[in-house]
């Protein structure tokens, strides 16, 4: 393997590396600290008669996941296209 696409090989996973090290932590807080953590306090507001504390424990944190999976996808499909265009 050449210098040139080791060091593209390497720039694109620091850009994988980097979009999951923004992604994960947002997936951790919504399935984590909103469903488990902070529940109590987001009791007090209510979703279709709900707490947002149950809503979130039960379907919150698993749409946040979802939407997660979508941008990280877009995002990378993103990254792969500019790497793409640089060979």
């Amino acid at each position: 393997m050449s210098d040139a696409s080791n060091s593209k090989s390497n720039r694109y996973w620091r850009s994988n590396l980097r979009v999951l090290a923004i992604l994960l932590p947002i997936w951790a807080v919504a399935g984590f600290g909103l469903g488990i953590v902070f529940v109590e306090p987001l009791n007090a507001l209510r979703i279709g008669g709900f707490p947002l504390g149950f809503w979130f424990a039960q379907q919150g944190a698993i749409w946040i996941f979802v939407i997660l999976i979508l941008v990280y996808a877009l995002w990378m499909d993103r990254i792969e296209r500019r790497v793409r265009r640089e060979r």
